[in-house]
C-alpha cells in the first residue's frame, strides 16, 4: 500500500464459496470482517451481500471469516497484477468473442478449401461446385446473414433492453415459424428452377458441367435454407450476449464437409465427389442448425402463443428495405462469378479461392472494428446531436477507427500484391491444386489488393452513417458500386485481356482490379458524405506514407529472401518468408514511429 491509495486484492470467504475469489478495492480490510469500498454504483462484496457507496461491514459479523490458510498467509491480500486483470476484462468483451468465432471459423474454412483443392484443383468439377454453392448461398447470405440479421436483431434486442421477456420470446417464436414457412417455400422453388438460375449465374456452362451444375444446385438448396434458420438462432444467442456459439457453430458445418472429403475422395471420380460433398454441406448445415437450436430454443420460451404482435410487425416491416441494401452488396459477388463462368476452366476456382483468401482480413479486421463501434458511435452520435454539440466525438472516433483499420489492412495488401504467390502455395497448393494453379490465384489476389483498404475502409463509414441514422446513403452508393462492377468488370475481364494479348483466363485478374477501382469510388462518396455532415474526417498522409513504405520495404525483404530459400516446399517457404514480412513490418513501423494499435481503443 501507499497511503491510501486503494489497491486491488483478493478475498477469499468460505461461507459463500471456498472455491472462488472476488476481486475488490480496499484501503484496509479487518482480516474477519467482509467490506469493501466503491465509488459509483452498488457491489458485491466477497461474501455475496450488497454494499453501497461506503464501506460497511457484513451483516453476517462473525460468521464470515476468511478461510483458514497458513500462518504465512494469514491475513495477506493477495494481489492480482494488473495485466492479468486487463487480460481477463479483454477476453471478456463481446467483441473478442465475435472475433474469435469469426478467426475458428475462418480458419476451419481455410482447411476445408485446402483440402478441396487437394482432390478438386481447378478442373470443371471444381467451376461447377462453386458455381453451383453460390446459387442457393444467395438465399443464406440475403435472407439469413443479411436481412434477417438487420430487421429481427434489432427488435429482439430492443425488447429485452427493456424487460420486455416475454414478448421477445413471442417474437423470436413467431419469426421463427414465418421464416421456416417462407424457406420452404423458397428452397422448393430453387430446387425446381435450377436449371434456369445456372443459366442466369453460369451463362458460359454447357454440356455436362452445366448439367453437374443443375443437379449440385438442386441437392445444395435444401442445406441453405438450414443455414437461414441457423441465422435466426445466432439472433436470439447474440441477444441473449451469447456470441462466441453463434460464431463458432459454422465450424460444424465446415468440419463435415471435411470429413466428407477425406472419406470419399479416393477412388471416385470428381462429378461423383461433388454430389458427396454437396450432400455433405447439407448434413453439415443440419449439423450447424442443431449445435445452436436448443439453446436458442431455451432463450425463446415465454408466455404467449404465435401471434402477429407489434414487435413482430415491426420487423416484418424493416425486412424489405434491409433486403434491397444488402442485396446490393451481396449481389456483386454473384455478378463477378457470372463474368467468370464466361471465362476458360479454372476461372470461377480460381476466383473463389481468391475470394476467400482477401476477405479474411475484411472479416478479422474490417468487420470486427466496425461492429464494435457502432454502439459507440450511436453514442456520440446521440451526444452531439444535442443543443450545441459539435460531432467532435464522432470524428475522433472515426479518425481512430480508420487508423486501426490501416495498420492491418496496408501490409494484408501488400502481402497479396508482392507475395501472393507465396500464400496461395502455402494454403492452397496441394494433390491436384498446382504451383501454376498458386500463381493464377496469385495475379486474382494482385487485383483485388487494389481495393481492399478502401473497401474497409467505406465498411466503416457506412457504420458512420448507420449511427447518423441515414440508411438512404449508403445503400445510393452501393448501387453505384454495383453498376461500376458490372461494367468494369465486363470490359477489363472480357475484352481487356485480348486487346493487350494476355490469355483468356487473366481476365479472372481484370474483375478483382475492376472491383477495387468501384470500391474506391464508393469509398470517397461514402467519405465526402460524413465530411459534409460532420466535418473533415480521414487518416493523415504522413502516417499513410509510413505505413506503406514499411509494408514495401519488408516486402523487399521477404522477397529475397523466398528468392534464396533452397526448398521448393510450399508450406517451408510459406513458414519462413510470410513471418519474416510480418516481423519486418512491425518492426519498420515502430522504428518509423508509427503508433502500434489493437483492434479496439484502449
Amino acid at each position: 500500500m501507499h497511503g491510501s491509495r486503494p489497491s486491488r486484492i483478493l478475498a477469499r470467504d468460505a461461507t459463500c464459496s471456498p472455491e472462488l475469489a472476488t476481486p475488490i478495492i480496499s484501503a484496509s480490510r479487518p482480516p474477519t470482517t467482509c467490506a469493501r469500498t466503491t465509488q459509483t454504483s452498488i457491489r458485491t462484496s466477497g461474501c455475496g451481500n450488497r454494499t453501497s457507496n461506503r464501506t460497511r461491514s457484513c451483516s453476517r459479523g462473525s460468521r464470515c471469516r476468511r478461510r483458514t490458510r497458513p500462518s504465512a498467509y494469514r491475513g495477506r491480500p493477495i494481489r492480482v497484477p494488473g495485466k492479468l486483470q486487463s487480460l481477463a476484462r479483454r477476453f471478456a468483451r463481446p467483441d473478442a468473442a465475435v472475433a474469435a468465432g469469426i478467426l475458428v471459423s475462418r480458419v476451419a474454412g481455410l482447411v476445408r478449401v485446402r483440402i478441396f483443392s487437394h482432390y478438386f484443383g481447378l478442373r470443371d468439377a471444381a467451376d461447377a461446385f462453386n458455381a453451383a454453392f453460390r446459387i442457393p448461398n444467395l438465399l443464406q447470405n440475403l435472407f439469413g446473414e443479411g436481412a434477417l440479421s438487420g430487421s429481427f436483431i434489432p427488435v429482439h434486442a430492443g425488447l429485452r433492453a427493456r424487460g420486455e421477456h416475454d414478448a421477445a420470446a413471442q417474437t423470436a417464436r413467431t419469426v421463427f415459424a414465418l421464416l421456416a414457412l417462407a424457406i420452404s417455400i423458397l428452397v422448393l422453388l430453387g430446387v425446381l428452377s435450377a436449371p434456369i438460375l445456372v443459366d442466369a449465374i453460369a451463362p458460359g456452362f454447357h454440356g455436362d458441367k452445366r448439367v453437374l451444375t443443375v443437379e449440385l444446385v438442386r441437392v445444395l438448396f435444401p442445406g441453405a435454407g438450414i443455414l437461414v434458420i441457423s441465422a435466426w438462432c445466432l439472433g436470439v444467442l447474440n441477444s441473449h450476449g451469447r456470441f462466441l456459439l453463434a460464431y463458432t457453430a459454422p465450424v460444424a458445418w465446415n468440419a463435415a464437409m471435411i470429413a466428407t472429403l477425406l472419406l470419399f475422395g479416393y477412388g471416385r471420380d470428381l462429378d461423383t465427389l461433388a454430389l458427396y460433398l454437396a450432400w455433405g454441406s447439407v448434413v453439415g448445415s443440419g449439423l450447424q442448425f442443431g449445435v445452436q437450436a436448443p439453446f436458442a430454443w431455451k432463450l425463446s420460451r415465454g408466455a404467449g402463443g404465435l401471434s402477429l404482435i407489434p414487435p413482430v410487425r415491426r420487423a416484418v416491416r424493416n425486412f424489405m428495405p434491409v433486403l434491397v441494401s444488402r442485396g446490393a452488396v451481396q449481389l456483386t459477388g454473384y455478378i463477378d462469378a457470372m463474368i467468370a463462368s464466361l471465362l476458360p476452366t479454372g476461372a470461377v476456382s480460381g476466383l473463389t479461392n481468391a475470394q476467400l483468401l482477401y476477405t479474411l482480413p475484411v472479416s478479422l479486421f474490417g468487420i470486427a472494428i466496425s461492429a464494435a463501434e457502432l454502439p459507440a458511435m450511436s453514442g456520440d452520435a446521440a451526444r452531439d446531436s444535442a443543443p450545441g454539440g459539435r460531432n467532435d466525438a464522432l470524428r475522433r472516433r472515426i479518425d481512430a477507427g480508420l487508423q486501426r483499420l490501416a495498420f492491418f489492412i496496408v501490409p494484408s495488401a501488400v502481402t497479396f500484391a508482392a507475395l501472393g504467390d507465396v500464400v496461395a502455395a502455402t494454403l492452397l497448393q496441394t494433390g491436384r491444386f498446382r504451383p501454376e494453379d498458386s500463381l493464377y490465384v496469385w495475379g486474382i489476389l494482385a487485383g483485388s489488393s487494389i481495393g481492399l483498404l478502401a473497401t474497409t475502409m467505406a465498411r466503416l463509414y457506412s457504420v458512420a452513417h448507420y449511427a447518423l441514422g441515414d440508411t438512404r446513403r449508403p445503400l445510393r452508393y452501393a448501387l453505384v458500386r454495383l453498376v461500376l462492377v458490372t461494367t468494369l468488370g465486363y470490359l477489363c475481364a472480357i475484352l481487356l485481356p485480348p486487346a493487350i494479348g494476355l490469355a483468356r483466363e487473366w481476365g479472372a485478374a481484370g474483375l478483382t482490379a475492376s472491383a477495387g477501382v468501384a470500391g474506391w469510388v464508393e469509398f470517397v462518396l461514402l467519405r465526402r458524405s460524413i465530411n459534409t455532415r460532420i466535418g473533415p474526417t480521414g487518416v493523415l498522409a504522413s502516417h499513410m506514407a509510413r505505413l506503406w513504405g514499411s509494408g514495401i520495404a519488408a516486402a523487399l525483404i521477404a522477397w529475397g529472401i523466398k528468392l534464396v530459400i533452397p526448398t521448393s516446399n510450399p508450406l517451408v517457404r510459406g513458414a519462413i518468408v510470410l513471418p519474416v514480412f510480418g516481423a519486418g513490418y512491425l518492426g519498420l513501423a515502430i522504428l518509423l514511429r508509427v503508433p502500434i494499435v489493437g483492434l479496439r481503443p484502449r
